[in-house]
């Protein structure tokens, strides 16, 4: 729908008599992109994150001490991407358009494409989560059963068979996440911190999370769950996962699911000297990734 907004865009702004215009804009959902990433700031074309492993464990002592070497492990790299949309409104149009509130609505529908579309960026990480044909530093989709180790062997953060959300998958889940090494093997203090869902497991997740007892049994069983907090920030509904039965659970691994914001949006307008057309603009400068997989366990639910 490219081109310049002139008098026969929209014929009906020049006749009185419209009641009421919509379509233009909406009410958006508030910002969902910022539960799924840490944000970071940058001053550079790309940012690169690299893992540098610790120590093993501390042998039995023989008569002289053995050393062990800390290693340079996988790189991740962020290239951030330039995203710029506008319009042009030509002098006629500005002039003969009778309706204020049309004219003042396209800054707003600027907006709220500026922000969809960073909606959309954000969310495709976990969208991609297992898809090998997005990869990070190490090879690996987000979400995968094979995850390297600098030092040797693999990790997962996803299970092995695809299974629904549940209150036993949950527990599973939140069980493998406490059971998370470092990349020499040593235990880690990795938790879940909340529960990611597409809008049609919503009802699901919080009848699992939030009953006092066993949902969906006619036990007396307390919900595990609930009663410590396993998922201390509770659930987060993202209405841009394309997948309706994947979820995810955030951990507390700082720093590992990435947004960097190299040029915050800006909006400039001006006028064409020759045509005396208005001019309207949007910028901003972003990249979203993942540097460490232990931050995010997912499950592709069937």
């Amino acid at each position: 729908m490219a081109g310049v907004i002139t008098t026969g865009t929209h014929p009906k702004a020049l006749w009185p008599g419209v009641k009421a215009w919509w379509g233009q804009t909406y009410d958006e959902h508030p910002e969902e992109y910022i539960h799924l990433f840490d944000k970071d700031t940058s001053h550079q074309n790309y940012e690169e994150d690299v893992q540098l492993t610790g120590f093993g464990l501390a042998p039995v002592k023989s008569e002289g001490v053995q050393y062990d070497s800390e290693v340079q492990g996988f790189v991740t790299r962020y290239t951030h991407v330039a995203y710029a949309l506008g319009y042009i409104v030509t002098k006629e149009e500005l002039d003969d358009n009778l309706y204020e509130q049309v004219s003042k609505r396209r800054a707003a529908a600027l907006a709220m494409s500026f922000r969809q579309t960073k909606e959309n960026i954000g969310a495709n990480v976990y969208n991609r989560a297992f898809n090998a044909t997005y990869t990070g530093g190490d090879a690996q989709p987000l979400c995968s059963t094979a995850h390297p180790n600098t030092s040797g062997g693999t990790f997962a953060n996803t299970p092995t068979v695809s299974v629904d959300l549940s209150e036993a998958s949950l527990e599973d889940a939140t069980i493998a996440i406490m059971g998370f090494q470092n990349d020499r093997g040593l235990l880690i203090n990795v938790m879940p911190r909340s529960l990611i869902v597409a809008r049609q497991e919503w009802y699901n997740a919080n009848r699992i999370l939030k009953s006092v007892f066993q949902s969906g049994t006619a036990n007396n069983d307390i919900n595990v769950l609930k009663a410590t907090n396993a998922i201390p920030e509770g659930i987060t509904m993202n209405h841009y996962l394309t997948s309706p039965h994947a979820w995810f659970l955030r951990t507390n691994i700082q720093n590992g699911m990435k947004y960097y914001e190299r040029v915050g949006i800006t909006f400039d307008q001006d006028n064409d000297f020759d045509t005396m057309n208005a001019k309207a603009k949007g910028y901003e400068r972003y990249s979203f990734g993942w540097s460490d997989p232990r931050a995010v366990y997912g499950v592709n639910g069937p």
